[in-house]
């Protein structure tokens, strides 16, 4: 598609797993960082039952930073979470190991725990968390899916805003291509008849070098006349000859005219587009209060410079208060259909306006007296 980029489509492939890698990527240092706080904060918990010989250190961490990950959403949504805490001289306190169990069948001596407890905290404790999100988890699919979402609507927009500027193309080399037919067919018609014309002067000049011949031998009975007729009908054959050639550069000129008529209405047509989205963007800002639609516009485009004030002050009073603008006339007032009034400016100048169901004044054209025919005709059609 002339409008479709090749570099989007490529940015949307590689883009949802790139920023996959580095969402989950993100995601597990974020997480490391948080959880690492968190159980910083819990995993002794309360020190006083430890000092007591209440319970051993061990059994307290584990107990805690359990509860603690299993509060957590994200761990169970697939993010998996390594804790070790162990004693500065490397006793592993957490996780606990399988066999740990087995000395809970000794009877527990409260003064040994609370020493043995003493002993663990006075060395230091160290906390190592790491946080790894694994793939084709549920959070991990979640994070996938909504960056190939996101890269779906960013193709899904640019492919159709790219449609609408075809469509859009296509509509105005449509037209453009119907207009210049109409002009071509125009000029094929004056082109023919100055063709015919040509063939009736060639077949004159025929008829003239017969008539020529005739007089010849006519001429030889009576020489003073025949060279009479002779002057007069070679003046007649270079006249016939000189407007034949007159003829032809007329032909010459006027397909020149042609060819510079269709280069100048091609560009004016350009600008009129340009001038048209500049005057609609100028009045969507500058008279919120009101609509203008494209037919008034265009005829707005079509007034002199004076006119064109003009009409402005007439706009702005329909912007402002409609009821300061005079209304000659009331153009159609049919059932079923909204009245449309009719406004005077310049002396020529004609607009046409009405309130439409929201009481929202609505400017459908804007001409001259000259254009009034046109304009009512397109009103009726309304």
């Amino acid at each position: 598609m002339k409008f479709f980029s090749l570099k989007i489509l490529i940015l949307c492939i590689l883009l949802p797993p790139v920023l996959y890698i580095i969402s989950v990527q993100s995601l597990e240092r974020h997480l490391k960082s948080r959880y690492l706080d968190g159980i910083e904060n819990i995993y002794l918990g309360n020190t006083r039952p430890l000092f007591e010989g209440n319970v051993r250190l061990k059994d307290d961490i584990n107990r805690n930073i359990n509860r603690y990950l299993q509060s957590k959403l994200l761990v169970r949504l697939g993010a998996k979470v390594i804790v070790t805490v162990t004693s500065k001289k490397g006793t592993i306190l957490y996780p606990a190991a399988v066999n740990s169990n087995k000395t809970s069948l000794l009877p527990n001596n409260p003064i040994q725990i609370a020493s043995d407890n003493y002993a663990l905290m006075n060395e230091g404790l160290v906390v190592s968390v790491d946080v790894v999100i694994e793939p084709n988890t549920f959070l991990t699919n979640v994070i996938l899916c909504i960056y190939i979402f996101a890269s779906i609507l960013i193709l899904s927009f640019y492919y159709w805003s790219g449609l609408k500027k075809v469509r859009k193309e296509e509509t105005e080399k449509n037209s453009e291509l119907s207009r210049l037919k109409e002009i071509e067919i125009n000029h094929a018609g004056n082109l023919k008849t100055m063709v015919q014309d040509k063939k009736n002067l060639a077949l004159e000049i025929k008829k003239i070098q017969k008539q020529l011949k005739k007089e010849t031998v006519k001429a030889s009975k009576n020489e003073d006349e025949m060279i009479k007729e002779i002057v007069l009908l070679e003046n007649k054959v270079i006249k016939k000859i000189e407007l034949l050639n007159e003829k032809e550069q007329e032909i010459d000129v006027l397909k020149e005219t042609i060819k510079r008529l269709e280069k100048e209405e091609r560009k004016e047509s350009k600008q009129k587009i340009k001038f048209y989205h500049s005057v609609r963007k100028r009045f969507k800002t500058l008279y919120k209060n009101i609509s203008i639609d494209k037919k008034a516009i265009m005829g707005f485009l079509d007034l002199t410079e004076d006119m064109k004030i003009k009409s402005e002050e007439i706009i702005h009073k329909l912007n402002e208060n409609p009821k300061l603008v005079p209304v000659k006339r009331k153009v159609f007032s049919k059932k079923g259909r909204s009245t449309v009034q009719e406004a005077i400016f310049a002396y020529n100048g004609r607009l046409y306006f009405r309130a439409n169901k929201q009481s929202r004044i609505e400017i459908l054209s804007i001409g001259t007296k000259n254009t009034q025919a046109k304009d009512l005709e397109y009103l009726d059609g309304i």
